[in-house]
């Protein structure tokens, strides 16, 4: 049995519990979940991947990996992890963009196509290659820096002789820098791109710039009729020493045009910034944007998240439009409030006039100008912050504010802008040249080679990277601390470090302010801000895994120290001080980043808490999963329990962890997995549902009640399900025989009717009916005529089975009649609905459709999702008979379609497989492929083909194998197995 010695003590295994729910599951069944991605995903989740840009012409591969149609010169993504030589960079972004979409409205997509067609021309005239294309920009590498200078100046002459439409004017600006940045496989990379991107920035529409590196290369090798002028040395954004920068000047460019766009060109006391701004470009065109109307936006977020940082980077985008300067007002080293006025006025260099308020002086300097003030780290002091950002605003028109602060600062005309964790890859296993689409792996990659210069993102680590970046929630202050460990750990060491992230992420840096010395810090100094209760509630949430609902939330939080009544409020308090994520969809969950759940985690374990957090965590999902559990034996299954228990399943996986590890739990942990086995029988978890169950069942192996006997019998269909039908008939009849001796006769006659179930399947009918008279006696001597009918309609099958068919019939027949006095609906759908199939089987093709035809009707009118897939997909074997192709694919796929969306795993590979069968004729190929898919998504789940499914099944592979020729079906079948079920659905005319 998995799990830890019953001798730990308490503490051990409140720390082992909760530290399992900081790791991913490792359940194999498939994820044809329904989250967080809607939809039918992998079985790995290798779904709907974005391909990125490829980087072409100046970039190789080994040869060895090149694909089978590209030479070892053809144009390649990036090789991995070497220097890509000289290479001139060259980045284009049009001025004014937002001017030009306001007066062109849905127009300004087709200016921009022209626009962007126009440049491409130049730019691959002159042996450019585009790089990427963001936004109004194009980025574009050029062998030398001849070249790249050439196409900007032909690029900008063609912009200037366009006429644009309604008179609007088209202007670029551009920069050209040459070095030697690195070309690994998520792209270029360096500080060489960034400092490309940096001097276009500076620039004006119309205007050419160039740094000192691209100048000193092409010496006197100029383009005719162009020249350099000289511009001197300029600060800026990101880059730690100033850039001397040179105009280009050429007969049909402007050459007239006000000071570059520099750190230095308004007054201001932004901080040099000494190592790249990754990603965030979309965030900082919302901030900018948002800025315009607000007069103020509040960054928001989490410790380490990255708020000041997207400040700093706003602002020194906006310096140009300050002419009372832009001014950085960092307030994280302040407790006491009295001190946050005179911190504003030293960052704008004003001092206190004897005699005068300094608010009243400060007013008055910032009197007909416009001043953009940034209020860094607001949080310990945010009273004072708001009343001193309201006086301000209120009595200064051309002022302007940022602020950075865990929750907002709560005044009139405040703007809140949550800032989001970096972009993060699926939890799929991505290709290496995917991951350069991601901001977090980009800036891991970034930071790791400042600490170790020879560090590339590879093919080898490519996986742990990106799992690294998905455990730290795309959080740039941890993942930059993590980069740095690259000096003594591989990233696959780190990956696996991560449970204890607040030993591994220490930073090394002795200028760093202390709370971003290491990720504990970071969190520290939120927590000692929250009042006690607050805290409580955080510690207490750790428990969940991931996210829990309102009223989960309520129950497990509350306590001596917490009504229940109150946890309301406090989660809201949580939300607003960024600790708490609110998720937008669904209803009302809360979620805890991992990081700050780990951080929980380990305050419950010091406050002695754990234990009793745990409990309430499980008996809260035990309840929850016995409320759910009737619902599923009604007929028609619940999709809202369905959809419900979905959502908390990795809660409910951790409540039957906790119940098998907790001395004396372990009958609640039977419970749970006896009240649940039907959820996992519906989604597909055959393999994770009958290993609880079994695990539970050994663990209270001297219960001898109903309970038991019930987790026998979940047991038992899950192994059916499975085709394991020796361990699914040795645990239906232990479920018998302890249902006999405990001699609740309804619960033998169904238990009986499982173990015949069995018997039909494995061919052994004179088993199956003594079994099927046996619960028919039972129920009729109850007076239990409706379960007499299930019987009835199940001894039919065996009845055909002999070679009866009109015993058979009768037995449908009154069975459906009783099914219908009774005015059960489901069940009289049911009963048509084999009755169809048994007459299908006697080739009486119109009885059977008709008997179909009843039960879809009825399936559609009660809203039994399962009910019309069936239906559907017996209608479609009836086509399929009849040699109706085109019929039968339209009834599987809106089957397939229903399967897909209930994450009914068993039937969504049996319906591939009957899909298959349909394309067979036209199409071996796409069906073989098929085949493939759906024996894999079987093998993920062990659900085996049923033994009087497989003459059929090997039937059908004979005709493609003819069809095809035994290797080429082969081939077809393995590129199926290899694939993720959308991908192959995706390719087919469904």
């Amino acid at each position: 049995m998995v799990g830890h010695p019953r001798g730990a003590s308490a503490e051990q295994r409140g720390r082992r519990a909760l530290q399992r729910r900081d790791r991913p599951c490792s359940c194999r069944r498939p994820c044809l979940g329904r989250s967080p991605a809607r939809g039918l995903s992998a079985r790995t989740c290798r779904l709907n991947r974005v391909q990125p840009r490829r980087v072409a012409s100046l970039m190789t591969v080994d040869p060895a990996e090149a694909p089978p149609d590209a030479s070892p010169d053809a144009p390649t993504p990036a090789q991995t992890g070497r220097r890509a030589g000289t290479v001139t960079f060259l980045f284009t972004d049009i001025e004014g963009s937002t001017r030009l979409v306001q007066a062109l409205g849905d127009r300004y997509a087709s200016l921009l196509a022209e626009h962007h067609a126009h440049l491409r021309q130049a730019f691959d005239a002159a042996g450019g290659t585009q790089v990427d294309a963001s936004g109004d920009g194009l980025f574009y590498a050029f062998p030398t820096a001849r070249a790249g200078l050439t196409g900007a100046i032909t690029g900008q002459r063609a912009l200037a002789a366009r006429t644009w439409p309604d008179g609007v004017t088209v202007r670029d600006r551009m920069g050209l820098h040459t070095g030697e940045p690195v070309s690994g496989e998520v792209g270029y990379v360096g500080i060489d791109v960034h400092r490309a991107a940096r001097i276009s920035a500076a620039g004006h529409g119309g205007q050419i710039l160039i740094s000192q590196t691209a100048r000193d290369l092409m010496g006197g090798d100029l383009p005719a009729d162009a020249r350099l002028v000289d511009l001197g040395a300029h600060r800026l954004k990101d880059l730690a020493a100033p850039e001397r920068l040179f105009q280009v000047v050429a007969d049909g460019l402007a050459q007239d045009f006000p000071a570059l766009r520099s750190i230095d060109a308004r007054p201001n006391n932004l901080p040099r910034q000494l190592t790249s701004f990754v990603g965030r470009q979309s965030e900082v065109g919302e901030v900018k944007r948002i800025l315009a109307t607000a007069p103020l936006v509040t960054l928001t977020g989490p410790g380490g998240v990255g708020k000041t940082r997207l400040a700093l980077e706003v602002a020194g985008d906006l310096l140009e439009g300050f002419d009372g300067g832009t001014w950085f007002v960092e307030l994280a080293s302040l407790s006491d409030p009295a001190f946050v006025l005179q911190a504003v006025a030293s960052a704008l260099g004003m001092g206190e006039e004897p005699g005068r308020p300094l608010l009243s002086t400060l007013v008055e300097h910032l009197q007909g100008h416009e001043t953009l003030i940034l209020l860094d780290n607001c949080e310990q002091v945010i009273g004072a912050c708001a009343e001193i950002a309201d006086a301000l605003l209120r009595a200064s028109p051309g002022v302007r504010m940022l602020a950075t602060s865990r929750e907002g600062l709560g005044i009139p005309g405040e703007a809140l802008f949550p800032v989001p964790s970096l972009s993060l890859p699926s939890v799929d296993r991505p290709g290496v040249e995917e991951l350069g689409q991601f901001d977090s792996v980009r800036l891991f990659a970034e930071r790791a080679m400042a600490a170790s210069p020879a560090f590339r993102v590879t093919s080898a680590n490519g996986v742990a990277i990106a799992q690294i970046c998905r455990r730290l929630d795309g959080v740039p202050l941890a993942i930059e601390l993590a980069a740095a460990r690259v000096r003594a750990l591989t990233p696959d060491q780190i990956a696996g470090r991560l449970d204890d992230r607040f030993r591994l992420l220490t930073g090394s840096s002795r200028i760093s302010v202390p709370r971003h010395q290491t990720l504990r810090a970071t969190i520290d100094w939120s927590y000692e801000l929250l009042a006690d209760d607050e805290r409580a509630v955080l510690r207490r949430l750790s428990v969940f895994a991931p996210s829990c609902s309102l009223e989960a939330a309520e129950t497990v939080c509350a306590g001596e120290d917490v009504a229940e009544i109150d946890v309301l409020d406090l989660l809201s308090r949580l939300v607003d001080k960024s600790l708490l994520v609110a998720e937008a969809e669904g209803q009302g969950r809360y979620r805890l980043l991992e990081t700050i759940r780990q951080y929980a985690r380990d305050r419950l374990l010091e406050s002695g808490e754990a234990t009793e957090a745990l409990r309430r965590h499980r008996d809260w999902y035990l309840a929850l999963a016995e409320q759910a559990a009737p619902e599923f034996f009604r007929g028609i299954e619940s999709r809202d329990w369905l959809e419900r228990l979905e959502v908390e399943h990795d809660n409910l996986r951790a409540a039957l962890q906790w119940s098998e590890d907790e001395p004396g739990a372990a009958t609640a942990g039977l419970r749970l997995a006896a009240a649940f086995w039907r959820f996992w029988e519906i989604r597909g978890y055959l393999i994770e549902g009958r290993t609880w169950l079994e695990r539970m069942l050994a663990a209270t192996a001297s219960d001898t009640s109903v309970l038991r006997a019930n987790a026998l019998t979940g047991a038992g269909i899950l192994a059916y399900m499975q085709g394991d039908y020796a361990a699914a008939s040795a645990l239906h009849e232990q479920s018998l025989e302890l249902h006999r001796r405990l001699g609740d006769r309804n619960a033998i006659a169904y238990a009986a009717n499982n173990l015949a179930n069995v018997a039909v399947l494995r061919g052994d009918y004179a088993q199956a009916r003594e079994l099927y008279e046996l619960g028919m006696r039972i129920a009729r001597e109850m007076g239990d005529d409706r379960g007499a009918a299930f019987g009835l309609m199940n001894m039919a099958e065996v009845v055909a089975h002999e070679g009866d068919e009109a015993g058979a019939r009768r037995h449908f027949e009154q069975s459906i009649a009783t099914f219908r006095r009774f005015g059960d609906r489901w069940g009289e759908a049911f009963a048509l609905d084999n009755f169809g199939l048994v007459t299908c089987r006697q080739r009486q093709y119109d009885a059977a459709r008709e008997l179909h035809d009843q039960a879809l009707g009825i399936s559609r009118e009660l809203g039994d999702q399962r009910g019309i897939a069936r239906a559907l997909t017996h209608l479609a074997d009836v086509a399929a008979e009849r040699g109706e192709a085109v019929e039968a694919m339209a009834l599987l796929r809106e089957s397939l379609a229903i399967r897909r969306a209930l994450g009914d795993v068993p039937g969504v590979a049996s319906a591939m497989e009957k899909v298959a069968w349909v394309l067979g004729t036209n199409d071996p190929v796409a069906a073989a492929r098929l085949l493939g898919c759906a024996e894999a998504l079987r093998e993920s789940i062990r659900a085996h083909l049923p033994p009087v499914a497989r003459s059929d099944h090997e039937a059908g592979v004979g005709r493609l194998v003819a069809a095809m020729g035994a290797e080429a079906f082969s081939i077809a079948r393995q590129e199926g197995h290899a694939k993720a079920p959308d991908e192959i659905l995706a390719t087919l005319p469904l």
